[in-house]
């Protein structure tokens, strides 16, 4: 929920305050940053150091007010090839230094103008390391930034907060996917048909697929099981997204079907919680989640340990230390969080399907992950033979 005023930049900087406050009272006070008004939402960080493009596009971040641990962020500028959607997602953005002149041969414009045109509400100017360690040792909570010259009362700001709805329990995945269905068209010989359900889809998934030969026919949230067999495919998706697992009833049921006809099937992120709850277990809230290119996880099955993208708020809930028995054979935990022993991915051992709490596709992030997309490809050519 956000409220903007546009401005020019210098104009901004000089003449207005801005306030951020979280739920639990503490207030930080910085200068406005991008569009001037006020916004609510779920505060998170982002140890990123690069990639604020994607982040800010990464339709996983709706209704979040992202907080970057880097201190200098808006170094490149913004560009036209980098977004991950075609808008920018978060619902604020709160940074330490901004760049006051971006410097990249790509750069069309500067990361403040691009806030201000798409009336993403920020702050700058404030100890963003003090508050991401109130955000590690308290928890992600509500938060609200208030800019301009008709800043409300503190007491008036903290009541606006916590007013705010929360992260739990929100169903948000139908709000950020496509109404419509499309097709992205194989690079190549066309190998293979994938149906790939959009919970908040990034950009680059599906071309992550297309280099591999496969014709990905993205479908809406809030499509049926008859909609994906529609297409006829070798393969279904479900893809990254926000929100709380436990209101994605219809997804849930949607993978069920997907398993029962033993399907080959790969989810990440909110599809990874999806196959979770598809197989019987439970999701819960993480205190402050993992969000940012830098995360350790190690792939189990093989003992690797790669380095990771991610962005999520809530986990699955599954014992790592034994194989369990599901409605659709036998599942293990793949992945693991090497920080917190989080679940970070799900198999199944009698039939085709697996998932990763993470962003393999690299946008922004490290390329470890990318062999994901091929064991996908190994579980269609495997049924086909």
């Amino acid at each position: 929920m956000t409220t903007s005023i546009q401005g020019t930049a210098s104009q901004r900087r000089k003449a207005a305050p801005a306030v951020l406050v979280l739920e639990d009272g503490r207030t930080f006070r910085g200068r406005a940053y991008g569009a001037v008004g006020a916004t609510f939402g779920e505060a998170v960080f982002s140890t990123g150091m690069t990639g604020y493009q994607e982040t800010l596009t990464d339709p996983s971040y709706h209704r979040q007010v992202v907080v970057m641990t880097a201190p200098h962020v808006g170094n490149t500028g913004v560009n036209d090839d980098d977004p991950e959607s075609k808008r920018i997602w978060v619902a604020g953005y709160v940074v330490r230094d901004p760049a006051r002149v971006p410097s990249n041969w790509r750069s069309r414009r500067s990361l403040d103008e691009e806030l201000v045109q798409q009336g993403v509400v920020g702050i700058s100017g404030i100890d963003t390391r003090a508050l991401t360690r109130h955000l590690r040792e308290r928890g992600a909570m509500r938060v609200g930034i208030f800019s301009g010259n008709a800043l409300p009362d503190d007491g008036t700001m903290l009541a606006e907060v916590r007013q705010a709805p929360e992260m739990k329990g929100a169903n948000l995945a139908a709000e950020v996917a496509t109404k419509e269905s499309y097709v992205v068209p194989a690079i190549g010989a066309k190998k293979f048909t994938v149906a790939a359900v959009d919970l908040g889809i990034k950009g680059m998934t599906p071309h992550r697929m297309a280099e591999r030969g496969i014709e990905v026919h993205v479908l809406p949230a809030t499509a049926t099981a008859e909609d994906v067999f529609a297409v006829n495919p070798d393969g279904v998706f479900f893809s990254n997204g926000p929100g709380d697992p436990a209101t994605a009833d219809g997804p849930v049921a949607v993978m069920q079907e997907v398993l029962a006809r033993k399907t080959p099937l790969f989810g990440i992120c909110f599809g990874n919680q999806i196959l979770g709850r598809a197989l019987g277990f439970g999701t819960y809230k993480l205190k402050y989640g993992h969000r940012g290119i830098n995360q350790p996880v190690q792939d189990r099955t093989t003992g690797k340990v790669e380095v990771t993208a991610h962005n999520h708020g809530f986990a699955v809930d599954a014992p790592l230390d034994k194989v369990s028995e599901t409605p659709y054979g036998r599942a293990e935990v793949s992945h693991v969080c090497l920080n917190d022993q989080v679940v970070e991915g799900l198999q199944l051992l009698d039939q085709p399907a697996f998932s990763v709490q993470y962003h393999p596709e690299a946008a922004a992030g490290p390329h470890d992950a990318a062999y994901l997309f091929d064991r996908f490809v190994e579980l269609m050519e495997g049924q086909r033979a």
